[in-house]
């Protein structure tokens, strides 16, 4: 995989001279009103209070981040697939090169909507594959710990309290990549970038 992404790199960098190639990672996650349990501190001979309200609403986050940099950006949509990837990808492209001068190289996995042949990527965005079966190797995946901390031991009730915890826990991560970049930076990623 290495090799093979560090020659794509070289290849679009020939072919966009004037361009800064960077590179991305993006994965989605599927948060939802069935609550995230957490250890956690009680007082010694007390057991902890739990809610477990069973409620089957969701909503899904698509993240995208820079390894290099820690540099995140996120989108919570209702739904994962096809009809909804060219969105999440056209609203990336435009926060992430917003002139144009850029070619954000995306590592994806092998989702069913990533490699749909209905699939509408922008033009400044190019879509690597990583090797199926291979979540390790994907550098947003420890993204969804980070995220899924603010919801972790609550019973919200509704989704449209969820969706603004979410939505505030998204902004307050792309404020701080400073917290989200030793976490992402996985050491051959970073090293792509020049």
């Amino acid at each position: 995989m290495g090799k093979n992404l560090r020659e794509r790199l070289r290849r679009l960098r020939a072919a966009n001279p004037k361009k800064v190639v960077e590179v991305w990672a993006q994965d989605e996650a599927r948060l939802g009103l069935k609550p995230i349990a957490r250890r956690m501190w009680s007082l010694k001979g007390r057991r902890p209070r739990s809610c477990g309200r069973m409620r089957y609403q969701w909503l899904y986050v698509y993240g995208f981040v820079r390894p290099k940099t820690g540099n995140t950006f996120g989108l919570l949509l209702p739904r994962v697939k096809t009809e909804r990837m060219p969105e999440a990808l056209e609203a990336f492209a435009s926060h992430a090169d917003p002139d144009g001068k850029r070619v954000l190289v995306v590592l994806v996995d092998n989702a069913g909507w990533h490699k749909a042949k209905a699939l509408v990527v922008p033009p400044n965005v190019v879509l690597h594959f990583l090797p199926p079966c291979t979540p390790e190797l994907q550098p947003a995946e420890p993204l969804w710990p980070l995220v899924r901390e603010a919801v972790a031991n609550r019973s919200l009730g509704r989704i449209d309290r969820l969706r603004n915890i979410v939505r505030d826990r998204v902004s307050y991560l792309a404020s701080h990549p400073d917290e989200v970049q030793p976490r992402v930076g996985f050491h051959w990623a970073v090293r792509l970038e020049r």
